[in-house]
């Protein structure tokens, strides 16, 4: 049986009693976003309208972007990646598990600066062509010379977010380029890797009978005692 969008409670400001909402939109109230797969058109526009109200509420409030996803279509990238730019609060953006082509596009997109990869994440770039969906609107675009436009406006977009030069990044483009955390930032991709720091291991003697088991000490060897006097 599928787990479905865990709910949460959560009291509306006016209300008397708390309601349950899916656990997004609850996060969302923490100014935490989250793209968790392919992107399209219609998550395209609930991201962005979603980013609009947040900067609407509160211009000051950084927002926080975590991308979880293998991409999706070019043209809702792009309005995606305008609508970061377009907002007031800084956008943080936060790579997580594979952020790849368009998604990947997204994250270079956050503030300079505030971008992060958490250690295991994969990144992959490659060319704006691969990012168009076959739906008609590929058949389209390879007629005319927007597919051209739209790959040089992506490119320098990474030339000036990157400081790369171009022809780098013309290079890492040209197939699918897949890149640690760790290669994501030599590349300028993201900034920082977020630290994960594990749980250290305490070495602790067992308890049995709420009281420590201990070392005894050891057994040494002794002459037997006869009659009081020790064999000899």
């Amino acid at each position: 049986m599928p787990v479905g969008i865990p709910k949460v409670p959560f009291q509306v400001p006016g209300d008397n009693d708390a309601s349950w909402v899916d656990i997004y939109n609850r996060i969302y109230r923490e100014r935490l976003l989250f793209l968790g797969k392919e992107l399209d058109i219609q998550t395209s526009n609930q991201l962005a309208g979603i980013m609009i109200y947040l900067s609407i509420e509160s211009n000051s409030r950084d927002l926080f972007f975590f991308i979880n996803s293998p991409g999706g279509g070019i043209v809702s990238g792009l309005s995606l990646f305008d609508t970061m730019q377009a907002v007031e609060p800084d956008v943080h953006t936060l790579a997580m598990g594979l952020t790849a082509s368009i998604a990947a596009f997204l994250l270079v997109g956050g503030e300079i600066t505030k971008r992060r990869a958490f250690p295991h994440a994969r990144v992959m770039i490659h060319q704006p062509i691969s990012m168009l969906k076959d739906d008609g609107f590929k058949d389209w675009v390879m007629e005319t010379d927007e597919v051209m436009k739209m790959q040089e406006d992506i490119i320098e977009a990474y030339v000036q977010r990157t400081g790369q030069p171009r022809w780098v990044i013309n290079k890492d483009m040209e197939r699918d380029n897949f890149m640690s955390a760790k290669e994501a930032k030599d590349h300028g991709i993201v900034d920082h890797i977020v630290r994960t720091e594990s749980r250290p291991i305490v070495n602790e003697k067992p308890i049995v009978n709420e009281k420590p088991i201990v070392n005894e000490k050891p057994i040494v060897n002794e002459k037997p005692i006869v009659n009081n006097k020790p064999i000899v």
